[in-house]
């Protein structure tokens, strides 16, 4: 096999792997885990924390001190 041949099943390689991740990414069985992931920074915030909780909201988790 000559260059040509490797270049083209790395890049057929490369193409699979990225429409692997972005579906796997974008599944519908993901977006629920995605989306507490993305708001853990929110829920780690001392002051948001102490807002919620001085207005009274529930599903925030505090740190343990």
């Amino acid at each position: 096999m000559d260059y040509g041949t490797w270049h083209s099943i790395a890049t057929v390689a490369a193409v699979l792997a990225f429409a692997g991740v972005v579906w796997w990414a974008y599944s519908p069985g993901n977006r629920k885990r995605f989306e507490d992931i993305g708001r853990l920074p929110l829920e780690n915030d001392p002051i948001l924390t102490q807002s919620r909780h001085e207005a009274g909201l529930q599903g925030t988790r505090e740190k343990s001190e």
